[in-house]
């Protein structure tokens, strides 16, 4: 019985988030540049959509490129752009045949004009689909996300538009550049690294983390239902203790 089987399917969470780590690693241990790995990496990004899809989750968020990723070597920067755009270009149509719908989230001005033209392209195109919401972290991090979170609260407080009595937990989530999704039930992490790296901190509050040994360019659809799986044999309990979950069943 493979993995895909054994899942319960009324149980599959509405929202997976994955860092996709391991990609530098995996190509080292061939010999090769770190490119190598970013390149296969768009395989298993592919096989993560093709999985969630199947099994019906409704938002998948991967942490593509993080704002302190801006830090690693230029050529780097330059070689992960432009397998971007390729990566946009090729797996558009293949999006849009599966009823898949895409979103950005992140610093993107940043970007160049190039990439910024190419994600519109994608996101147009995808719009109107109403299958799994992909949403791609890109020069993204959690503490970014959270400034200019407490600055727009802060204008609208400066122009009387809300009060500070009305700042609370949901003002906040609404505020977020997440707030068209729920919060992750499942956050997976692959190559066994233990930290979230500045990823969805706020969203994070109440997830379930999958620490994997897998790299991201070995991660197939098998991984991300046997990842699955084990997740939906935890007990989560919310604050409650183990007896009132199981009296609330």
């Amino acid at each position: 019985m493979s993995a895909k089987d054994k899942l319960n399917l009324q149980q599959i969470p509405q929202h997976i988030a994955i860092i996709m780590d391991g990609n530098g690693r995996w190509a080292e241990q061939r010999g090769q540049e770190r490119i190598f790995g970013h390149k296969h990496g768009v395989e298993s990004v592919r096989e993560a959509i093709e999985g969630a899809a199947e099994i019906g989750v409704k938002f998948l968020t991967l942490y593509a490129f993080s704002t302190e990723n801006w830090n690693r070597p230029k050529d780097e920067i330059e070689g992960l752009m432009e397998l971007m755009i390729d990566a946009i270009n090729n797996e558009a149509d293949n999006l849009n045949k599966n009823n898949v719908r895409l979103r950005i989230i992140g610093d993107t001005e940043r970007l160049s004009e190039r990439v910024k033209n190419k994600i519109k392209e994608a996101v147009d195109k995808l719009n109107n689909n109403s299958g799994l919401t992909l949403v791609v972290a890109l020069s993204y991090s959690s503490r970014w996300e959270i400034t200019e979170t407490v600055k727009n609260i802060a204008i609208k407080v400066k122009n009387a538009e809300i009060s500070i009595d009305e700042i609370d937990e949901n003002l906040i989530s609404e505020s977020l550049k997440t707030n068209f999704m729920p919060d992750p039930e499942l956050i997976i992490r692959t190559s066994a690294e233990k930290r979230l790296s500045n990823f969805l901190l706020w969203q994070a509050s109440y997830s379930e983390f999958a620490f994997i040994e897998t790299l991201w360019p070995d991660f197939t659809k098998e991984t991300l239902f046997e990842t699955i799986n084990e997740f939906q044999n935890r007990e989560r309990r919310f604050g409650k203790t183990g007896r009132q979950v199981q009296d609330d069943k």
